[in-house]
């Protein structure tokens, strides 16, 4: 089956108006993710519920963004590029509209279960899409799209800010009518799958399962690095010292130093190798970490954390696509991974926390750090030795 209606450079899956129009996709997943905590206000004046009844709506689209990433990865091989993007939009915009009208907080909750089912099919697809879809130059895209979640991880707070949590309603209802919207920007998104575009497979019997385990471990401790930093930074900073509107524009630097690493990579990705680049990705963010320790250095630390780890998401999935080629379900475990331990870092690094205080925040990310650059290079050492 092949694209008629418009056409795209051979070997691409995109023209440039539907790269575009992914890439607006991105800011919006970003700013749908991003909407929920500082919505809590008002959801909890709407329905009368409590802190921890309000962070529900969160929890059920991460569970629904989980469950969308397994879902449309398990049933891709059978549909096109386009029927999953356009799916996953119209799942996201019902999910928005239908947490903005909602006359119930169960209802509430369905909503935001069915529009993480839409996060998750695009977060899967398009960077599915990507890693395969620009050929040389797909390293490079997948970090262009990724730079745009962060963008719209900082708008969706911004939106909130400016129109009041009361009207936390309307933020919802744009990003609806804005994921309908983009229902219609599909047409230049080939319908060939992914896996047919996909290099013959050259690792040895053993070797997948292997590197798929060591690609699964480095996602979630990077996750949990990442996820670590913007959960704990703001306590840390102001357990030492800082004041609470300090603590909250540093955490906010990293999040932009996350963004701005994806842009600034983008020219080192057309020469060097993914797993050069995220082994000193790796190494950098412990090397950061560490100053951490000290009150004067900390936030700065924090800032360059942000901007070693904003590559290692979308690059690791270029190498994980070559590495393991034909394995369909590989890219969606570890997309799956990367959620479920954003989710569960910061609770379980609460733990450790309680254990040795919150002082031990840096020694406990630089430990994950740390293990994260030890999957790096046991992954470089496999993928070489199956590649023989």
């Amino acid at each position: 089956m092949t694209d008629t209606l418009t056409p795209v450079a051979a070997g691409r899956l995109f023209s440039r108006p539907a790269a575009v129009a992914s890439c607006v996709a991105f800011v919006l997943i970003g700013m749908l993710q991003a909407l929920y905590g500082p919505a809590v206000p008002g959801v909890r004046e709407e329905y009368g519920l409590s802190p921890s009844g309000a962070g529900l709506g969160l929890s059920l689209h991460f569970a629904g963004g989980v469950a969308g990433v397994l879902a449309f990865n398990a049933i891709h091989s059978r549909i096109s590029n386009r029927t999953l993007l356009s799916a996953s939009y119209a799942l996201m915009a019902l999910g928005g509209a239908g947490f903005a009208l909602a006359p119930d907080w169960p209802s509430a909750l369905a909503a935001a279960f069915l529009g993480g089912l839409g996060f998750g099919g695009i977060d899967y697809g398009l960077n599915q899409l990507f890693a395969v879809g620009f050929g040389d130059r797909s390293t490079a895209m997948l970090n262009v799209l990724n730079a745009h979640f962060g963008i719209g991880a900082v708008l969706g707070p911004a939106l909130i800010a400016w129109l009041g949590p009361a009207n936390y309603t309307y933020a919802f209802g744009a990003c609806a009518l804005l994921a309908a919207a983009l229902v219609l920007c599909t047409g230049g998104v080939r319908t060939a799958t992914a896996d047919a575009t996909a290099p013959p497979r050259t690792s040895a019997p053993l070797g997948p399962s292997r590197i798929l385990v060591g690609f699964l471990a480095l996602y979630i401790l990077n996750v949990g690095v990442e996820a670590g930093v913007g959960g704990w930074e703001p306590t840390h900073l102001e357990t030492v010292g800082y004041g609470t509107s300090v603590a909250a524009s540093a955490t906010a630097v990293y999040w932009l130093m996350m963004t701005a690493g994806r842009f600034l990579v983008v020219p080192v990705t057309l020469r060097y190798t993914p797993e050069r680049i995220l082994t000193v990705c790796a190494a950098g963010m412990t090397v950061c970490l560490l100053p951490a320790l000290v009150k004067g250095a900390a936030p700065v630390a924090y800032a360059g954390v942000g901007l070693f780890i904003a590559p290692v998401f979308p690059t690791g999935l270029t190498w994980l696509n070559r590495a393991l080629p034909q394995a369909k379900r590989a890219g969606a475990w570890v997309i799956a991974a990367s959620m479920i331990g954003g989710v569960a870092a910061p609770p379980l690094l609460g733990v450790g926390i309680e254990a040795s205080g919150i002082h031990a925040v840096p020694w406990l990310l630089t430990a994950l750090s740390a293990a994260s650059l030890a999957a790096t290079v046991w992954l470089i050492t496999l993928t070489r030795r199956t590649a023989r």
